[in-house]
């Protein structure tokens, strides 16, 4: 079965035989020992440090329908190398053209983004509220910006709602996180402290997933709904990001910090700046593979699918909302 790999280490990655071979390379420019990856084996690359390859390199993983995504010393998302979109259909991306250019169509779309999210993100305060959190008035307030979702009029106007409905659910952290650290407002460049820097390195991680299952289906990642396209970047995943981020980014920086599997020492403080090191991506990341991995009974399909499953099921639903077989409705969380 295929998985993701992440390099955390800069190094040189060249092709032997049909394998993968990493070089890893200190600060310093020594050599350590050669690490072989078959390539069947291999579903997407994560590039934490400087990644030194050919274009005989990317030959190679664009014919095996490998991704490779890059980010920066903050963690951030600064690109994707992706194979050619061999499931890109004439039909869909005009239908998908139509719908972005249709005002109507398109704030349909973007709004049922909007719903998830908001949804799911009250599952969140729910969960702890019935831990005797104190989080009542954080759902009431989120729970009067619902209801101008659905009576939103243009795209700008549903973004400002889900700002407003994001900053109130951020202030809820300090009560759910049980652990000495504190969210105070949200930072992203530089994240200014360790809850902020969690978010941004989970968001991330959430957007680049998302665009590895687009990838597997015939929509076209540039053409998005409630994120404005722009030069460079896939911004339909943005948009599925938006959905799942409560339930795999915010659940697992809980779980995370509340049972102290990240600690302080986990984290790297520069001036008005804070990143994660090495230890605290590591850890981040186990842990990331086993909540994408875990099951659920999918409600519709009476059948157990995995969180990253389900994310290519969500794309599948919006193909068929744009060749107009069936309404989009986003996924909600029934736990």
């Amino acid at each position: 079965m295929k998985k993701t790999y992440y390099l955390f280490n800069p190094g040189r990655m060249s092709r032997k035989d049909n394998t993968l071979k990493f070089v890893p390379v200190d600060e310093r420019g020594k050599e350590s020992t050669p690490k072989y990856i078959p390539i069947e084996g291999v579903s997407d690359l994560f590039c934490f440090g400087n990644l030194d390859a050919n274009s005989a390199l990317y030959l190679f993983l664009g014919k095996a329908g490998i991704a490779v995504h890059f980010f920066d010393y903050y963690e951030h998302y600064k690109g994707s190398f992706m194979p050619k979109e061999y499931l890109l259909a004439g039909k869909m991306q005009i239908e998908q053209t139509k719908h972005y250019i249709s005002k109507k169509k398109r704030l349909a779309i973007a709004t049922q983004f909007i719903s998830g999210a908001a949804f799911n993100m009250v599952k969140n305060l729910r969960y702890y509220i019935n831990r005797d959190r104190d989080l009542q008035s954080v759902q009431e307030t989120i729970d009067s910006y619902r209801l101008q979702i659905e009576t939103s009029t243009a795209i700008d106007e549903l973004m400002g709602i889900e700002g407003n409905i994001r900053q109130v659910y951020y202030s809820a952290f300090n009560e759910i996180i049980t652990s000495d650290f504190t969210m105070a407002n949200r930072s992203k460049r530089p994240p200014e402290n360790e809850i902020n820097a969690l978010i941004s390195f989970g968001n991330m991680m959430c957007y680049a997933l998302c665009l590895s299952q687009i990838y597997h289906t015939q929509l076209n990642p540039t053409i998005s709904f409630l994120h404005e396209p722009g030069y460079r970047r896939y911004s339909l995943a943005l948009d599925i990001a938006e959905i799942f981020k409560p339930l795999l980014v915010d659940r697992l920086i809980f779980r995370l910090l509340n049972k102290k599997e990240i600690k302080a020492q986990d984290f790297d403080h520069q001036l008005n700046s804070c990143t994660l090191k090495d230890s605290g991506r590591k850890k981040f990341v186990r842990a990331w593979e086993e909540k994408i991995s875990e099951t659920i009974k999918h409600p519709a399909l009476k059948r157990s699918v995995s969180y990253k499953h389900l994310i290519k099921l969500e794309c599948y639903k919006l193909c068929k909302h744009i060749l107009r077989i069936e309404e989009y409705k986003p996924f909600k969380s029934r736990w």
